[in-house]
């Protein structure tokens, strides 16, 4: 990257600064001013304006997804053996069309009768139509599989680069060094490109998550993402950079299971698929219950009171990090429900429960997805 002595980003902070949003007496420990931060041939610092670039990155990620859909993601799932239940399309019709998109999606008794009445059809037909039509809304088990195959390729990929990124970063065995010095703290090239293409995914799910598989909870997961990228960018202009890559290695490590998890369940390969669900649940609570309280947040909350002034944007971090740990212990409970579940009933269910259920259908037959590629978006893309 290349460093000047001024950027526009030093000019806005020096006009504003004093009164704007970026007031230093919030962001910087006392006596520290932007202009302590300014890049040049010698040290490399986080800047504000570098979070453009990340939103960028997205598009190219979606379009690599894209692709990544088609050449592998569909192979892999017929290597697999993966089936996809048939589907049988309505006929079109004007008057229960509109009753489906204006009135009800599962129209009770009443309408029924009605309907049958003003079409001179059977009730029998009525509901079957309304059946099919609300299975040609939701979304395919191939679009799942696609979906989950394209995040366990990006968690593991992001998790591999980030353990070659800090394998011989002096904070990952030293914590007391994402303090030592601070905010003159230089990033290396390793260092901002972790950080601008784990941003950069996020921003991804974020556009990505009004094209893919609807979920219940779409409004929360639309949050999530955003209060990710909210995080990861105050983090970034705060430079608390050390500190964040130790947060972003600790939750990559468990997720591509999952992800591995789901598509092993979408494929009926069970016992797989319970074995790599028993994997992630150990990483989860190893990772998101032991390392990241006891060691990231004990090192913000505590290793850093003798080596750093703080200031209001370090105590809003603190909060945030134990924000992210309260839901940890939710999700926690989540996946212990799960396992004990699991072993009353000696097996693991990972669908994601978040979905519309797969098909409803009264013919049984299963296709092979090989020439079902055509019939599925591709689309879709955590903390």
């Amino acid at each position: 990257r290349a460093h000047t002595s001024v950027t526009e980003t030093d000019i806005i902070m020096a006009v504003y600064g004093s009164w704007s949003f970026w007031n230093e007496k919030f962001w910087l420990p006392h006596n520290v001013t932007w202009a302590d931060l300014r890049n040049d041939e010698t040290h490399t610092y986080p800047q504000a304006d570098d979070l453009i670039l990340p939103i960028g990155i997205a598009f190219i990620l979606l379009l690599v997804r894209f692709c990544f859909e088609r050449v592998i993601a569909i192979p892999f799932a017929n290597l697999l053996g993966l089936k996809i239940p048939a589907r049988h399309t309505p006929e079109d019709n004007t008057i229960l069309e509109k009753v489906y998109r204006s009135v009800s999606k599962q129209p009770d008794a009443k309408r029924i009768e009605g309907l049958a009445k003003q079409l001179d059809w059977s009730e029998r037909q009525v509901q079957r139509w309304f059946r099919r039509r609300r299975n040609s809304d939701r979304p395919s088990v191939l679009k799942k599989f696609k979906e989950s195959c394209w995040r366990f390729a990006f968690y593991l990929s992001v998790f591999i680069y980030g353990v070659w990124t800090l394998h011989d970063a002096e904070w990952a065995s030293d914590t007391t060094m994402c303090w030592r010095g601070y905010p003159m703290l230089n990033i290396s090239d390793k260092l901002y490109w972790y950080y601008m293409i784990e941003l950069a995914f996020y921003w991804s799910l974020t556009i990505s998550q009004f094209f893919d598989v609807k979920r219940r909870d779409f409004w929360q997961m639309f949050v999530h993402h955003i209060a990710t990228i909210m995080l990861l960018s105050y983090s970034w202009v705060t430079n608390f950079v050390r500190i964040g890559s130790l947060t972003l290695i600790v939750h990559d490590c468990a997720d591509f299971f999952l992800e591995a998890a789901k598509m092993f369940n979408y494929a009926k390969w069970e016992n797989m698929c319970n074995v790599i669900f028993l994997f992630f649940a150990i990483a989860f609570f190893a990772t998101r219950t032991v390392i990241f309280p006891f060691w990231i947040i004990y090192s913000a909350m505590f290793e850093s009171i003798s080596l750093l002034a703080f200031f209001p944007a370090y105590y809003l971090f603190s909060v945030l990090l134990l924000t992210l740990q309260a839901l940890h212990l939710f999700w926690g409970y989540l996946i212990v429900a799960m396992v004990l579940n699991m072993i009353r009933s000696k097996e693991i269910n990972v669908q994601d429960t978040r979905s519309d259920s797969e098909e409803e259908t009264t013919n049984g037959s299963e296709q092979d997805i090989t020439n079902a590629d055509g019939d599925h978006a591709v689309t879709n893309g955590r903390m």
